[in-house]
């Protein structure tokens, strides 16, 4: 049975596809990931999540289409991340983004490019010539005082007003509380419309968001599973009821 979900469809990217004109070896990497030669990727609800062994591509993917609604690769937002750090992957390079609008604001959660956004926001503080608080819309402090899973919490609250975002496995900063905190804040966000999130993950925490699109990296052609046929589920199942 195909997994099914009852959310709208995505506000923002509704995909992507690979253009076999723009890849010069297949042989090479990220080409030679299973999935490249024949991806035709289709986003049809506001959360996607990308699931699979390491090593199957989901965060190269995903860095891939955060490149293409314009954020760098490497983590953090247009605005707030140096042009010199905006460099387009490989993989970015080959393929040709399916948009339904652009999206006004966004956000790629890395936990190297969220140390890195602190970092400016510190700048920024220091600096006679920046009016303002930087730290207004992020709880009044800075980022770095606060745990990973704090700032991951104050960044995504303070970007209040839509957008599409992109988090490479949140579960590395969230403790399970904090994690199940996060699937209900991502469910009521988008009841209100204009969001939109693809999320790369292990967590079957994560994979239990409703109306929730997953899709399987360790099979070709990254078809839709459901969170309870996923490897992470059975691993989390069996230490739970080991009888």
């Amino acid at each position: 049975m195909t997994p099914t979900h009852s959310l709208e469809g995505p506000p923002f990217l509704l995909g992507a596809y690979v253009v076999e004109a723009r890849v010069e070896d297949w042989s090479q990497f990220p080409f030679n990931l299973p999935y490249v030669r024949e991806l035709d990727l289709t986003l049809d609800g506001p959360i996607t999540l990308f699931v699979g062994e390491n090593g199957s591509g989901k965060s190269t993917l995903l860095s891939a289409l955060a490149e293409l609604a314009g954020l760098p690769g490497g983590g953090g937002s247009r605005n707030e991340i140096p042009d010199a750090e905006r460099r387009a992957s490989l993989l970015t390079a080959a393929l040709r983004p399916k948009f339904r609008a652009k999206p006004r604001d966004g956000f790629f959660f890395r936990a190297d490019a969220l140390l890195d956004f602190a970092r400016i926001l510190d700048k920024r503080k220091e600096d006679p010539d920046f009016l303002g608080d930087p730290y207004a819309r992020y709880g009044g402090k800075s980022l770095r005082a606060r745990s990973h899973g704090e700032s991951v919490s104050e960044v995504f609250r303070a970007k209040r007003h839509g957008g599409l975002y992109f988090f490479d496995e949140p579960e590395s900063a969230l403790s399970p509380m904090r994690q199940l905190d996060f699937v209900r804040e991502l469910e009521e966000t988008v009841r209100e419309g204009g969001w939109q999130f693809v999320i790369a993950t292990h967590s079957p925490i994560i994979m239990s968001l409703r109306g929730a699109r997953l899709l399987d990296f360790d099979r070709p052609g990254l078809p839709p599973i459901h969170p309870e046929d996923t490897k992470h589920w059975a691993a989390f199942k069996r230490v739970l009821s080991p009888d």
